[in-house]
């Protein structure tokens, strides 16, 4: 397994993308459909933590290896919908560190991200139940810039498990993932309810438990606001959510404030701003400036340049910052994606100094 997805290429990806480009889909006739679908994202990551520098095949976290079934029926102005979707079980970028290398395919219960159940209607908006989004899954990651493969908002999903030397060349017990993070909402099992949209806005509300992972106790209350327009020569999205999670009996809840907006002009320059606030658990703020242009004849290229600005996320007074560089290739012809990405991180707190770190990400995503 493991020399097959290293001795994967983007040129290997696209014959096989070219006999899959139309979609696998059956319809009944009677506004009934049945649609497979899913993607394949592997990529080269390499981390240097200033000292040592760690390579090898992961599957993007950020967009990992899936594969799902849509099953819809229409009602008139009425859908039921059915969603099943499972990642592959690769190895996540995520989980690769100096001292770990997660196995090159290890599908488990959690792998499972969607079991879903909906029925939307114009007037009464829709209902959701079963394992699937929270209503604040996404809230944190609004981005038009079209370079998320390379570079996003949720840091973690690059290099999250990878340790910090400090300043006497020792692995600390810092990682990446408990430095920085976007608070994002999660998928669980869970009900919830999204409005009709009025001007341009929907209001969505769940509830949701871990229902995947054995003996978590975890529960979740969240609420979104969500806004699509376009004004003018400008695209603009923007999301802003709140949650408050009971982590396990006897252990204090904690709450998130989120949001995101980013604006994509006719011109091709986004501009994406986050922020997120964990009570008595840190907070960040995030900035993103994007570029998209048709210079090559098969697809988009698009180039962003990031900055995460967190704190107290580690301890009280730590600093943790990130600055970030993407592009991201399309390739319409095969649906595919090629990106490189390359971030730095730097943290800092009170009582310790740590090494700066850097990892730079290659790979390219295929959808069918």
């Amino acid at each position: 397994m493991h020399s097959t997805i290293r001795n994967l290429t983007i040129a290997s990806l696209l014959p096989l993308a070219t006999t899959a480009a139309a979609e696998m889909k059956y319809e009944n006739g009677n506004g009934g459909s049945v649609l497979l679908y899913g993607q394949f994202d592997p990529a080269y990551l390499s981390f240097d933590d200033g000292e040592e520098t760690t390579s090898d095949v992961v599957d993007n976290s950020a967009s990992n290896s899936r594969v799902g079934l849509w099953v819809r029926q229409n009602y008139g102005a009425s859908e039921f919908a059915f969603n099943f979707e499972t990642a592959l079980g690769l190895r996540p970028s995520g989980g690769l560190s100096q001292n770990f290398t997660p196995k090159g395919a290890n599908w488990q219960r959690t792998s499972i991200r969607k079991v879903d159940f909906s029925y939307k209607t114009d007037r009464y908006g829709a209902f959701f139940a079963g394992q699937g989004s929270m209503s604040t899954d996404g809230v944190a990651e609004v981005d038009l810039s079209g370079t998320s493969l390379a570079t996003y908002v949720s840091i973690p999903d690059t290099a999250g498990s990878f340790l910090f030397r400090d300043s006497a060349g020792v692995l600390s017990d810092r990682r990446i993932g408990g430095s920085f993070s976007d608070f994002d909402g999660a998928r669980l099992g869970r009900v919830r309810y999204d409005t009709p949209s009025f001007a341009n806005f929907t209001l969505s509300i769940s509830w949701g438990e871990e229902i995947l992972a054995e003996d978590s106790e975890l529960e979740t209350t969240a609420i979104a606001l969500r806004y699509k327009n376009t004004v003018g020569d400008f695209r603009i999205e923007g999301a802003l959510g709140y949650s408050e999670t009971r982590p396990a009996e006897n252990v204090e809840k904690y709450d998130d404030t989120i949001g995101s907006v980013s604006m994509l002009h006719a011109s091709g320059v986004s501009v994406t701003l986050a922020a997120g606030d964990r009570s008595d658990h840190g907070s960040y703020t995030y900035g993103k400036l994007g570029y998209q242009a048709d210079w090559l004849s098969v697809g988009k290229t698009a180039v962003s340049i990031d900055y995460y600005d967190g704190r107290d996320r580690s301890v009280d007074g730590a600093e943790a910052d990130s600055f970030g560089v993407g592009i991201v290739q399309s390739f319409d012809a095969y649906n595919v994606q090629a990106y490189l990405g390359y971030r730095d991180y730097d943290l800092t707190e009170p009582a310790a100094s740590y090494q700066d770190a850097s990892s730079v990400i290659f790979g390219a995503r295929w959808k069918f």
